[in-house]
């Protein structure tokens, strides 16, 4: 069973979320906040396997009731899912920053959102692909950072890995363009995560336009 609390200033929002998310007998949600500093205590008192985290709410947002639960040694196995609507692009970048495993909108489908809930609790990292191209978007209005110390010490085979994967490549996608086996393409994305202290492939999306190594429609 995975363990999920909502944290979401409207109540009619979680009223709406807890019988979608628990439809299929699978998913128990077993607490409920109005804010993030009440969501961070419901955490800490439940460890839930996933958080469906709002963004925008009174106090402590959503985003530093992210960074919060990350940095936290006893939640590290607890995983958040932000949800975020379209004019919330920048909090959808500042979310990725904070080390949030899923990025959803909130007039996703039941059946999507049931799906995003079990890949997260999996431990793998899921971005909308409207949330993506929106957050994107966001960080390249932003002027790159092309001296960036971090990218600075990647050889240039990491740096074309890593531009593939700011581009939004598969691990297979990108061992067909640059000529690699897919074990050697995971070993790159892999390194690519340790050297850049990166807590998953969202994060290195987001470097790779900051830095300027991915522009909008190049």
């Amino acid at each position: 069973m995975i363990r999920v609390v909502l944290v979401d200033d409207q109540e009619l929002v979680r009223a709406g979320l807890r019988p979608l998310a628990e439809l299929d007998g699978d998913i128990a949600v077993v607490g409920e906040a109005a804010d993030g500093r009440a969501g961070l205590s419901r955490v800490r008192e439940l460890q839930p396997d996933v958080v469906l985290m709002d963004v925008r709410m009174p106090g402590l947002d959503g985003i530093e009731a992210t960074r919060a639960i990350v940095a936290d040694p006893e939640l590290r196995a607890v995983r958040v899912l932000v949800l975020t609507t379209f004019d919330e692009d920048e909090h959808v970048v500042e979310a990725i920053r904070a080390g949030a495993a899923g990025y959803l909108l909130k007039d996703v489908s039941p059946g999507d959102l049931r799906t995003a809930i079990r890949t997260v609790a999996a431990g793998t990292s899921l971005l909308s692909p409207a949330v993506t191209a929106g957050a994107m978007r966001a960080v390249a209005a932003a002027p790159p950072r092309l001296d960036d110390a971090a990218v600075a010490v990647l050889t240039e085979r990491e740096r074309e890995v890593l531009t593939l994967v700011g581009r939004g490549l598969t691990n297979d996608e990108i061992a067909r363009d640059l000529y690699l086996s897919p074990a050697t393409a995971r070993t790159y994305v892999s390194r690519l995560l340790a050297r850049l202290d990166a807590r998953d492939r969202a994060a290195l999306v987001v470097l790779a336009y900051e830095t300027g190594l991915v522009r909008p429609g190049a």
